[in-house]
């Protein structure tokens, strides 16, 4: 009876272990996603991703490259620039704190910090400029940290995403961000992935729905022309419109989502900012 038994539970392991199969990570999850979108998006190129919905629409990208070409917020962004250039109290800029004067390292974040044990965003590492040079800190999300941030990213356009998920740490935030992307919230009871993911090109109202994979490429955004919203603004605009209560921008929730979304846009190219209607 005993063997008996003891061959039930084997059997019964095996089985489980055959079922399971081996533990997916941020590669298999990226790739699968990808290929998801490859049935569901056929005629949509992979470096097309990082225009969202304007690659499912010839007449509107059209649209778009012709706002592009003289895009209304290019004032906006000359005050990030003189932001970005100006000296701190103690004669440092902003350049000092970044490899290459801050060229082609915006792609680079967000990354997990092993030593603070958190997802560090490029925010972040702004505020920790300001800080370590004595300066005041800008308020995350914020117009100010909008239009320094829209600025400093340009220098990165063209560079491949890059972002890293290394260590034991860094798999939990990443699974932390994975599992607030796939939760369902607030009254409509909708996840992000329910519409950019389940309902990817299509219609919402008026309004045709992107795809997860890019969608991190090119933050911040002019709205409108010149209503510049971060991408942590941009999730708080999104649970309000699910009638959900939106956390705080910078919350360890909104970073960690942060980090999972822009992993999936992995060698993607940067182009910051941009103009959406």
């Amino acid at each position: 009876m005993k063997r008996k038994l003891a061959y039930i539970i084997m059997a019964g392991l095996l089985l489980g272990c055959a079922h399971t199969g081996p533990a997916k990570g941020p590669t298999d999850d990226r790739n699968a996603l990808i290929k998801n979108y490859k049935q569901m998006l056929p005629d949509i190129k992979f470096d097309d991703y990082i225009y969202g919905a304007l690659a499912m629409n010839p007449d509107a990208k059209g649209q778009y490259d012709d706002i592009m070409s003289f895009p209304p917020y290019s004032m906006d962004l000359d005050n990030g620039q003189k932001m970005w250039g100006k000296p701190f109290k103690n004669g440092k800029k902003f350049s000092s704190c970044f490899p290459n004067g801050g060229k082609n390292v915006a792609g680079n974040y967000p990354y997990f910090d092993n030593t603070a044990n958190r997802v560090v965003t490029f925010e972040n590492a702004i505020n920790s400029c300001l800080k370590a040079n004595g300066e005041e800190e800008l308020k995350y999300a914020e117009k100010q940290m909008g239009l320094l941030t829209a600025y400093a990213r340009s220098l990165s356009d063209g560079m491949k995403v890059n972002v890293k998920v290394e260590g034991a740490g860094a798999l939990a935030a990443y699974e932390k961000g994975k599992a607030y992307y796939a939760a369902r919230n607030g009254q409509l009871n909708f996840s992000c992935r329910s519409c950019h993911v389940q309902a990817a090109g299509k219609f919402i109202r008026m309004d045709q729905l992107s795809m997860m994979i890019g969608q991190a490429s090119h933050w911040p955004e002019f709205r409108g022309g010149t209503d510049i919203v971060t991408l942590q603004g941009r999730f708080k605009q999104c649970e309000k419109n699910v009638r959900a209560k939106p956390k705080d921008a910078n919350s360890e929730e909104y970073n960690n989502l942060e980090y999972y979304l822009t992993y999936m846009s992995n060698g993607l190219p940067m182009q910051t900012p941009v103009f959406r209607k």
